[in-house]
């Protein structure tokens, strides 16, 4: 297994991520550093750890960007720039419990179509005490959504919504080279879940196999919405967040019906589906009251229950502002 870590001005957090990685009770044979251009001490911090790593333990590789290509792209670097068959996404601030790598190799084992494994992880604040809470509860996920996953239809449930924490995933190779690049408009932990489950079975492990690092700084966190939060998602434009749906859903299909990765036909019917899902809701009137008939067709169609969120996507519809 090979490790993808991505770094961006760490320093404080990057040292205990590491050495968390190299105690693993199953070493990784490499550990691919991709820094975002950082201005403080972690390029120093990490070439002083690969320098003492023992003769026989995972190879160290950094690479170093003059300039930040962002989280996606950062990721996409440092995934393709490994070699091995299963590649670990990895944050720097986070914290790998020991039987993390073992974990994640058993699952691939176990089937030749598990193409992505991801799992629980315990949250922790930024010095590392236990939130009393973990990353699967904060996300709201429900029995549903576990037993769909459990079955080997992760597709129907990642279209509704993303469920994998790149920081617990694990790839196979395939979906490497078949996903990347990142389509705009996409953060590479969900593009590689919806690529992973549409050529392959998805494992989600109900384990914490990570300290997952809330510190207020996190590029991307595991927050759960509050009641405020969702008053203000009610309150956001409805047309700016629909485009963006509208944008992913178009870039989903077009990849898709290109081949690249080829896909199942139920699969690019599953697509083309949500993607006029999307449009449809795109095209709705700037009058609240017009809005109505549509809508009612759509979830007339089951639409939104197996593309969107259900009653909440209704109600944003309804009530958000143009």
């Amino acid at each position: 297994m090979a490790v993808a870590l991505c770094t961006h001005n760490g320093e404080r957090y990057i040292g205990r991520q590491l050495a968390s990685i190299l105690k693993q009770s199953e070493q990784p044979v490499e550990i691919v550093v991709s820094d975002d251009a950082s201005v403080d001490r972690t390029v120093e911090i990490v070439r002083e750890i690969a320098s003492a790593v023992p003769e026989g333990g995972p190879r160290i590789t950094l690479l170093q960007n003059d300039s930040a290509l962002g989280i996606a792209a950062n990721f996409a670097q440092a995934m393709l720039a490994t070699s091995a068959e299963l590649v670990a996404l990895c944050d720097q601030d986070d914290i790998w419990h020991e039987d993390k790598v073992r974990r994640a190799v058993d699952e691939f084992a176990r089937s030749s179509e598990t193409t992505l494994v991801h799992s629980n992880a315990r949250l922790v604040d930024r010095n590392e005490m236990p939130l009393g809470t973990d990353l699967l509860h904060s996300l709201g996920v429900s029995r549903r959504e576990r037993e769909s996953i459990a079955a080997g239809n992760a597709l129907y449930v990642f279209l509704r919504r993303n469920l994998v924490t790149g920081a617990t995933a694990t790839v196979c190779r395939r979906v490497v080279d078949l996903a990347l690049p990142v389509p705009d408009g996409w953060l590479h932990d969900e593009w590689l879940a919806v690529v992973a489950s549409a050529i392959g079975r998805v494992v989600l492990l109900d384990e914490q196999l990570i300290d997952y690092r809330q510190h207020g700084h996190n590029q991307i966190g595991a927050e759960k919405i509050t009641m405020a939060g969702r008053f203000e998602r009610i309150r956001e434009r409805r047309t700016e967040r629909n485009a963006r749906l509208l944008e992913r859903a178009h870039s989903l299909a077009t990849r898709f019906s290109a081949g690249e990765p080829a896909v199942p036909e139920r699969v690019l019917l599953e697509v083309d589906a949500k993607l006029a899902h999307e449009q449809k809701r795109s095209k709705l009137n700037h009058s609240r009251i017009l809005r109505v008939g549509p809508v009612i067709v759509e979830w007339y169609l089951g639409r939104y229950s197996r593309y969107g969120r259900g009653w909440k996507d209704i109600a944003r519809d309804l009530l958000q502002p143009e």
